[in-house]
């Protein structure tokens, strides 16, 4: 499968959240989606540990690597690093809006430059053979998003660049926090839908406030004679991993029942042996799991033994055991009542 066929569906980069361990949990639910990491800043790659900050699992493919940075010379550099390491794509954030992307000259802020942005993307892409995108909002503060998401998406596509990924809020930079910048700024879908009509040879995915698989089914769907080429899904696959469990069969078509949270736990289980017997501690594993069983008898009985037993002193999977066991309980309960 291609990467482009892959970007159907991805999970979006996410700051604290995922890292290697949440993504080869994802990948024991879809064997397809395009994961990607946490941004990475060009410095700390150039400067940091690179096996941690780099490092990753072969089964994670298709993953690409989230840089951030407004040097060209800098992300070039770091965009080699990723590719020597593997990534199936490096993609730069024109999105985040924290302060420290801020005072960093990286991030949303760049959605004003959009000529530095198109220098940045040259630079990767002659530094890389793997694909080379965008990750951008439609606009910051005071813009005008018709005006500012064109103008990012056509400087870049003027070097080369043929995807982005659209988050379809602003990022206001003044007055909002970042987590009221994922809430706060309204939803302009019809704008990422009208880019793509104007500009049917480059691939967009559509980004924000896409909390379910209908809700990706029905971005994807053509509507008026536009199809958007992906979805990318942020905090509801990690709230509510279980629905990635879905997407290989409903967005790409595969004929496979769809993977639910035992075998996905199933699948997870010998990377998280792996990943102990190297001395990975198990609550660093375990937190993406929390939001497995949501909606089902038992998930309140699930988090709190992943989130009180897996501190303990040489606590192994025998602790995910009993958290599985609660929830096959508490069915087998309801089952009975019923």
């Amino acid at each position: 499968m291609s990467i482009n066929q892959a970007r159907r569906l991805a999970v979006a980069p996410m700051m604290d959240w995922t890292d290697r361990h949440c993504r080869a949990f994802h990948r024991a639910l879809t064997t397809r989606a395009l994961l990607y990491t946490e941004m990475v800043t060009a410095p700390a790659v150039l400067h940091g540990d690179r096996e941690r900050l780099l490092g990753f699992d072969a089964l994670e493919h298709p993953v690409a690597l989230q840089l951030g940075g407004s040097d060209p010379g800098q992300l070039a550099e770091a965009a080699k690093i990723g590719q020597a390491f593997g990534y199936d794509e490096i993609n730069l954030n024109v999105g985040c809006p924290s302060d420290r992307v801020q005072s960093g000259r990286f991030g949303a802020c760049l959605m004003r430059e959009p000529e530095l942005v198109a220098d940045c993307m040259a630079a990767i892409r002659e530094a890389v053979s793997v694909p080379a995108t965008v990750k951008c909002r439609i606009g910051v503060d005071d813009q005008d998003p018709a005006v500012s998401l064109f103008a990012t998406v056509d400087a870049c596509a003027a070097v080369g660049v043929e995807v982005f990924i659209v988050h379809a809020r602003k990022a206001w930079l003044k007055g909002l926090s970042p987590k009221e910048n994922r809430d706060v700024p309204p939803l302009d879908y019809a704008l990422v839908r009208r880019l793509k009509r104007e500009r049917p040879h480059l691939n967009i995915s559509i980004n924000g406030g896409i909390a379910s698989m209908d809700a990706a089914e029905a971005h994807l769907a053509e509507i008026d004679g536009v199809k958007l080429d992906g979805v990318m899904l942020g905090r509801a696959a990690y709230h509510e991993p279980a629905i990635l469990g879905q997407a290989d069969r409903r967005l790409y078509g595969e004929a496979v029942a769809d993977t639910d949270a035992f075998a996905a736990l199933d699948r997870y289980r010998p990377y998280m042996a792996a990943r102990l017997s190297e001395g990975v501690a198990l609550p660093a594993m375990a937190r993406h799991m929390l939001g497995l069983m949501h909606g089902r008898p038992g998930a309140r009985a699930f988090r709190r033994i992943l989130t009180v037993e897996t501190i303990q002193p040489g606590a192994g999977l025998e602790v995910l055991d009993r958290a599985v066991e609660a929830v096959r309980e508490a069915e087998a309960h309801r089952d009975e009542a019923a």
